[in-house]
């Protein structure tokens, strides 16, 4: 089983990924568990990055393909809309 996730910190900063073990990706983006120094969550020093969105899939095909689309243009606006937040100017 695969998950695509959103997380948002305080700064309302959104991060969309794909994972095989969600609680233990969610730590490593908390800093809880050693996580690359490059990464986005982690140049975004905050620690507090909540989970407001997951999905499951079968196969990590599937999986990708989703994440693909959540950071597309519409797939932005979904997760907006899920948060009650002012479209995206272009």
């Amino acid at each position: 089983m695969f998950y695509v996730y959103v997380i948002i910190n305080e700064e309302n900063k959104i991060y969309i990924g794909q994972t095989s073990n969600l609680e233990e990706r969610l730590k490593r983006h908390n800093s809880v568990l050693k996580n690359k120094k490059t990464s986005y969550t982690s140049k975004n020093r905050c620690v507090d990055w909540k989970l407001i969105h997951k999905e499951l899939y079968d196969n990590k095909s599937e999986t990708m393909r989703r994440e693909k689309q959540l950071k597309s243009y519409k797939g932005r606006e979904f997760i907006r809309s899920l948060l009650n937040i002012a479209p995206i100017d272009i």
